[in-house]
Formats: structure tokens, sequence, C-alpha cells
């Protein structure tokens, strides 16, 4: 394995930008068996039937012998060169009994399905198979991404979204590369841009590339429900796991989160990961995607404040994410070792373990929001202190004890209560006054308990109030 500050040097040489690569799977190629419904193309003896209704654009690669074919009202056929159709004389002796074979007939496929996509960092990698990992929103086309459908092919793509476009940096479409708008927009009012492009949003060309060396936002966050609408997500088995932003589902893994400096460069440090520790036989069924992300920031982890860029690397092993944890950990390493030559200021992890890079500091952030609670509190108490004593705050009257204190004003002595014949003066019991008494200021005993008329409250008494 090469050294840290060798690899380190090579990568700083390399100067490559941050642009990716985003191309389309699905075709509606003649040649594609998965799109007959007999699962093989037609031959000689079979009739190859067209939905008459279906709008479609086919590229036909070669030349195909078939006893009939059947078009569709508004389709068209892209012909390379020395392709077409001929009719066999006779019985095609390779071809069997003969069949009419359909090709299927089923509605155009999402843009914003993720499951739809290639990532690669570049065209090279494009061709020979060499596929980037992404969470579900960077899986579909950003805003400066590179859009490339196969040139040795046609297709049908939805482009229907609740925005009113899709901006990317270009598409290229049968080999033909479109980067200005109004090339285009001429293209997709052509007959095959019309097929191929179906859906009420357009897709629009000309975004300018990602001029940012730390990394772009990939801009798909508003079409997180639509992208997130067409992934299906399987249950998880780990305990913990994660949900890294912009991905739909939870996760066994781990996230490695990165604050970084002006000097940190995205490009270079994917590629110093890939070749310092993806090409480490431990690693090799590891899944990886590096990107900048807008993570929402929590005031003591509840109300939202606004957003922070942030480096977030997802990695993912299987179920298990033993592998991912030890890969966190050896990228955290790496970063804390060679941070500020990387551009790096922090670094931290999380796995579906449970374990994190900062459970020693989790306790410490819960005494600091602790803290800031009560000196907020302390705060508020101070404030609403000086506001009445400035007069702007008054506390408001309290009618009864001020009622009160005019009462003990009256002449004359106050009664200030009564004995109680039960607790004080048990002998007395035999002298209470029968339970009519018409005596004021006396004790009643009953069946039910002992009670006494109060004169404060007889409306014949004298009334104290001032």
């Amino acid at each position: 394995m090469l050294k840290t500050p060798d690899v380190l040097l090579v990568f700083c040489l390399v100067g490559a930008t941050n642009a990716l690569y985003k191309q389309w799977i699905p075709d509606t190629n003649y040649e594609n068996k998965t799109n007959w419904d007999k699962g093989d193309v037609p031959c000689g003896n079979d009739i190859a039937l067209f939905s008459v209704q279906r709008k479609v654009s086919v590229f036909v690669e070669s030349s195909h012998a078939v006893r009939e074919i059947r078009l569709p009202i508004d389709g068209e056929f892209i012909l390379n060169s020395g392709a077409g159709f001929y009719v066999v004389s006779g019985q095609d002796p390779g071809c069997g009994a003969g069949v009419t074979a359909q090709f299927k007939d089923s509605e155009s496929p999402q843009w914003f399905n993720p499951a739809l996509w290639q990532t690669a960092a570049t065209l090279n990698d494009l061709q020979h198979g060499d596929f980037l990992f992404s969470v579900h929103e960077e899986s579909v086309p950003c805003q400066h991404d590179d859009v490339v459908f196969k040139a040795l092919s046609s297709f049908s793509v939805d482009t229907s979204s609740s925005q009113s476009s899709i901006p990317v940096k270009s598409v290229s479409v049968l080999g033909k590369m479109f980067e200005k708008k109004s090339e285009f927009y001429q293209y997709l009012s052509s007959p095959s841009g019309r097929l191929q492009f179906q859906g009420s949003t357009a897709v629009t060309v000309g975004n300018p590339s990602c001029e940012d060396p730390t990394g772009c936002d990939c801009g798909n966050s508003v079409n997180h429900q639509q992208i997130c609408s067409r992934v299906t997500c399987n249950s998880v088995s780990c305990k913990k796991p994660l949900l890294p932003v912009g991905h739909c589902c939870e996760m066994c893994g781990a996230v490695v989160t990165m604050h970084y400096t002006a000097g940190f460069d995205l490009q270079n440090y994917r590629e110093r990961i890939r070749h310092l520790f993806l090409i480490l036989p431990q690693y090799k069924s590891i899944q990886l995607g590096m990107s900048k992300v807008l993570k929402s920031q929590r005031l003591m982890g509840v109300i939202p404040f606004g957003t922070s860029p942030e480096i977030q690397v997802v990695i993912l092993d299987g179920e298990t994410g033993i592998l991912s944890e030890a890969l966190a950990r050896d990228i955290v390493k790496d970063a804390c070792s060679h941070g500020s030559k990387l551009g790096i200021t922090d670094t931290e992890f999380q796995a579906s373990s449970g374990s994190s890079s900062n459970q020693a500091g989790s306790s410490a952030g819960t005494v600091v929001g602790v803290v800031f609670a009560v000196l907020l509190v302390i705060t508020l108490i101070v404030v609403l202190v000086v506001l009445i004593r400035r007069g702007v705050v008054q506390i408001p009257s309290m009618p009864s004890l001020r009622r009160l204190r005019k009462s003990t004003d009256v002449g004359g002595t106050i009664d200030h209560g009564f004995d109680n014949p039960i607790f004080d003066k048990p002998d007395m019991l035999s002298d209470i006054p029968g339970l009519y008494e018409t005596e004021r200021n006396s004790v009643c005993m009953t069946q039910t308990g002992v009670h006494f008329i109060n004169p404060v409250f007889d409306e014949n008494e004298t009334d104290f109030t001032v």
C-alpha cells in the first residue's frame, strides 16, 4: 500500500472536477429480450406486434427477419447503419413454429426513480461499469450532473413532477451532447424528442458545473417525496438503523460526517478514500457514497434554525455493519492524522451497532444544554424583576388580602375564634344547645356531626366592610 503522503501528492496533481455522470438504464431497443412479452426477439416465422396506441421510439441495431410486423400509429424506428427488416421465403429453420411476439406496452419509466440510474465519476467509468453508490436523492440526476442516454439506444422516460423544470448540466442522446438550451429545446420538439421525453416537466440543460472544490448540493431535496415514493424499503435488523441525509430508507452501516475548510477538495478526497481503503481486501464488499449535504440544525436538538453544509460519507456492507464501522473508524483516524493537509477540521461517525465517535461527548452535550437552559431561566427572571421595578410590569392586586386588612381596622374587640367542644372541652358536650337553637355564636351537634353559626356571614349581623 502507498504511504499516505505519496497518495496525497498524487491526488493533488489530479485536479479532477466534481461533475458526475448519471446514465439512464431502461431502453426501448428492438434487440432487448426483456422488451418482448415472449422473452425473446421475434424471428423469421414470428409476427412482431406493436400496440396501435403505443407511442414509442425503437432503436434497431441490426437486421431482422420477420413474417409480419404491425406498427403503432405514433412511433418510430431508429435504424443503425445496416439495420432493417426482411421476410424469409418459406419457413425459417432456426425460428420454431412461429408466434405473435408483442412489444411490451407499459407506461414510461419515471425519471425520479433512483433505481433506473447509474452513477459514475467519468465517461470511461460508465463504459467499464465502474459505478458509484449514492443516496436516493443523489442517484437521480442533480443540478450539476451530465445526463447520459446510451449512444446505440432509444428510450422513453416520464419526466412529470411538481417542479416547473428539471435543470441539469447536459444531456447526451444517441451520442450527441446537448449543453445549450436552444439546441436541446429544438430536439425536444422533434418527433424523436417527443417520443423519448414524455411528461409534464421539461428537462433543461445549460446549468453551470460545480465550481466549488468542496462540492455542491445536489438540489433534489425538493423532489425528496417524489423520489422516495418510487423506493421500496426493506426491513433492517441492526441495533440502531441509520437514516442518512437524502436517503429514503433506514440502513445498517455507518455514516461519517465531516466539517471542512476552503482548502478541502471533495473529488480528491473521494479518490483518496478509494485508493487508500477501498482497494484493501477486507473492504472489497463495501459500498461508499460521499457528497456535500445541507444538514438541518436544531437548537437543543428540537428547534430548527437553519442548515449547515457538511461532507457526508455513507458506508454499507450488508446487514451486519461490522465492516462499515471498521472503515468509518479508519476514515476518522486518517482525518485526525492528516486533517490539516486535507482541509478537514472535525470528523465524527455513527454506526448502526450503536457505537459512535462522540459517545463521550454526548453526555457533555447534555450537560451543556441543561446549563444553557438554567442560564436562560435566570436571565428571564432578572429581566422580569427589572421590568417590575421600573413599573413596566405590574403585579396584579389581591382584593381579598386588602379587604382583610381593612376589616382589622374596625374598632372593638375582634373574636379570633371559638372553642372546639370536641377536641378542647369534651366535658361540655352535655351543655350544647339543640339543633334549632336561635342563639348566635353557638355550636350545634347533630347526628351527622358538629357545626357552628358564623356571625360574619349572617346577613343580620353588622357589616364590617369599611
